[in-house]
């Protein structure tokens, strides 16, 4: 059976082939099952053979990926059914939006002006001409800090990306950061990579599409223009550090004082610019994550004429809002976002483009009726237990380590005992009072929220750092950890089949949704949140040995992820994507040990046929299942730090040695890897 999307209608509770969790015994008592449908097991693969065969070919043979999407499996599976709630939210709210000015009736406003095209295909780029006739007034370049600042207030990318956050050398204060940005393309390498065929081609396709939608907007040389962007964005890109780069939390932290931005940057004013941004009265200096960047652009400013700035900004300004325009706008900014650059053929409903786009607006205020709705009062403790379970696996884990000494293992201990879990929803939910929202105006309510996502962030500047501030909201399908404040979030949708359910048996529960406790408590300790101690602060707390010791069980984890080949051509960046192959190896191994634990020193039951440890492995395995795209694919490999779900599941169980015992795997298996060349690291 081929799988479709999720209709509005569906369950909470459904979920990709949903096992019956409990079966009623003749004598009319309850019964735990195994919580696997053997009937979802490719018996053609041995598991020792390919394990992801084994659990996911059935899956992967009857299923397409649907139209709308890049990727398909059971985390796109979940969203779905998340999508589907916050529909059903969503049609209670337009039927009773409460009174004007109360957050359900901002989130209604929001969701109508987004639906009502009429209004979008009227306005069309008449919303945009105040911006663009703004930037064909620049006189001189000397103007460029002011609309640089302008611009990003308006929530319009420019070559700079200013904000505030979290100190990392006084995690109790907030900082401003600058970083680079400005690019159109996914990464730096669809610019660089001459030699590149696919990448080639993406680029010729995004020089048209830039033409294309600068011709919509009124321009009469927009080839010349589209031109002179790529030209401009290609410098950039040259100037721009790697993904890898940016990955070292030591070499992206280098504090400069406000008076001290020209000699890195000469050719732009920033004493007018961080003055125009508002900051300059709340700071006086800034955290620069790419020192060499700046120096880049500040080539590039003195090279690139005023008229060639002016195509560029006026560019950035009709890709900001062309999800939001009219109806030719948003097709042809889909044909090159969809399909170009991830292979996705049809665009998604446009209901789910305005849920999506509310949703990203008011995340908390939806999350406040999305908990109230969806959310089982029972499921928060059962989790928190869990939790502790991992907490307490992972302590244990420390003390077992034979490569970390005494010292180290103390400073590792204190950070893990000083872990914050947010689990569900946040204690404390963010206030929109001072959003104001139309119900027909969507460019209107776009600036309306980006503005005040801006003054919210800047707000935080001479406050002490909220520590149980969120960094995503209860209905996302996802999870964090935050080395800033060395806190983990699990928001309540993922606490759902396919990857919790209250009342299923252990194993799976753990396989699928405890691989997520462990992965991101690993997080705090792989190589870029170790570096990070107990109370959120840069600091290097290892004895030189066991730094060395953990460098080179890294570098085992880098030269086998890149080896995988999702797309032929197209290797998996192995140091790109090291800190979450971490947290997979060493959080499967922390779910393995907090599974014992929950044992209670018992063995684990059999059910259909199969171990607890077994039916573990078989929920990991389930959880990363996935088709991609190859464009999708690229893009992943490109800019993505994690790894395709394939190579997520494959390589992180052969490190095993759990898995090893589960599936009597033996020399000369192909899942079989030698004791020394298995990296375990927590």
């Amino acid at each position: 059976m081929k799988r479709t999307l999720i209709s509005a209608a569906c369950c909470a509770l459904l979920a990709f082939s949903a096992p019956v969790l409990h079966a009623q015994q003749a004598n009319g008592s309850t019964a735990l099952v195994s919580g696997i449908d053997p009937k979802s097991l490719d018996q053609n693969i041995r598991p020792q053979d390919d394990f992801y065969g084994y659990v996911n070919g059935v899956w992967t043979r009857n299923t397409e990926i649907p139209a709308d999407k890049s990727t398909w499996g059971t985390y796109i599976e979940l969203r779905e059914i998340a999508q589907g709630q916050l529909r059903t939210m969503m049609e209670a709210t337009l039927k009773n939006p409460g009174k004007a000015g109360s957050e359900s009736h901002k989130i209604a406003d929001l969701y109508s002006s987004y639906m009502n095209t009429k209004a979008r295909d009227a306005a069309a780029f008449k919303p945009l001409h105040a911006d663009l006739a703004r930037v064909a007034s620049l006189k001189d370049k000397k103007d460029l800090p002011a609309l640089f600042a302008y611009l990003q207030l308006q929530g319009i990318q420019t070559p700079i990306g200013t904000g505030v956050a979290p100190d990392a050398q006084d995690p109790e204060h907030y900082t401003v950061n600058v970083s680079q940005s400005g690019l159109g393309l996914p990464d730096r390498d669809y610019y660089l990579k001459a030699d590149d065929a696919k990448l080639s081609s993406v680029r010729e396709k995004y020089l048209q599409h830039v033409a294309t939608l600068l011709a919509m907007s009124g321009d009469k040389a927009a080839a010349e223009h589209a031109a002179q962007v790529l030209d401009i964005e290609t410098r950039l890109a040259s100037a721009q550090w790697t993904r890898v780069q940016m990955r070292d939390p030591v070499k992206s932290y280098n504090r400069v004082q406000f008076d001290q931005f020209g000699a890195l940057a000469p050719a732009f004013d920033w004493q007018a610019y961080f003055s125009a941004m508002g900051l300059a009265s709340k700071a006086s200096s800034a955290v620069v994550r790419q020192p060499s960047y700046l120096t880049g652009l500040s080539e590039t400013i003195s090279a690139v004429p005023l008229a060639a700035w002016k195509s560029y900004f006026n560019w950035r300004i009709v890709e900001s809002y062309a999800s939001y325009l009219n109806t030719d706008t948003v097709k042809e900014r889909f044909a090159f976002e969809g399909t170009v650059l991830r292979g996705v053929p049809q665009s998604e409903p446009l209901w789910q483009l305005a849920l999506r786009y509310t949703d990203g607006a008011m995340g908390d205020a939806v999350g406040k009726l999305y908990v109230k709705m969806f959310l089982p009062p029972e499921t928060k403790p059962r989790v928190m237990a869990m939790f502790d379970n991992f907490v307490a696996s992972f302590r244990d884990g420390i003390e077992q380590l034979d490569w970390m000494g005494p010292e180290t293992k103390k400073e590792a201990q204190a950070k893990l005992a000083a872990l914050k879990p947010k689990i569900a929803y946040p204690e404390k939910w963010r206030d929109y009072s001072a959003l104001k929202t139309q119900p027909h105006d969507l460019i209107a309510n776009v600036r309306a929220v980006r503005s005040w996502s801006r003054q919210q962030n800047f707000d935080k500047l001479g406050k002490e750092v909220d520590r149980d501030e969120w960094s995503m909201t209860p209905q996302t399908v996802n999870a964090s950890y935050s080395p800033a404040l060395n806190s983990i979030t699990i928001p309540a949708a993922i606490l759902q089949p396919p990857f919790f359910n209250v009342k299923a048996e252990d194993a799976v529960n753990y396989g699928l949704l405890g691989i997520t406790f462990g992965h991101e408590i690993s997080h705090a300790f792989d190589d870029s949140g170790s570096q990070y101690d107990a109370k959120g602060r840069l600091r290097n707390w290892w004895t030189p040995e066991d730094r060395r010791a953990f460098k080179e069980r890294a570098a085992g984890l880098v030269k086998q992820y890149g080896a995988y080949s999702p797309v032929p051509g197209y290797y998996i960046n192995g140091e790109l994507t090291l800190g979450e192959n971490i947290g997979d190896n060493s959080g499967l191994s922390i779910t393995y040990k907090a599974y014992q634990r929950s044992l209670g020193g018992k063995p684990s039951p059999v059910l259909d046929g199969l171990t607890g440890e077994q039916r573990l492995y078989i929920g990991f395995a389930t959880k990363w299942r996935a088709k991609l795209r190859p464009e999708a694919a690229i893009a992943q490999i490109k800019s993505d730090p994690h790894s395709p779900g394939e190579f997520r599941a494959k390589g992180t169980v052969m490190n095993q040695p759990g898995f090893y015992e589960a599936f009597g795997i033996k020399p000369g298996d192909p899942m079989y890897l030698p004791p020394e060349q298995r990296v375990i690291m927590w």
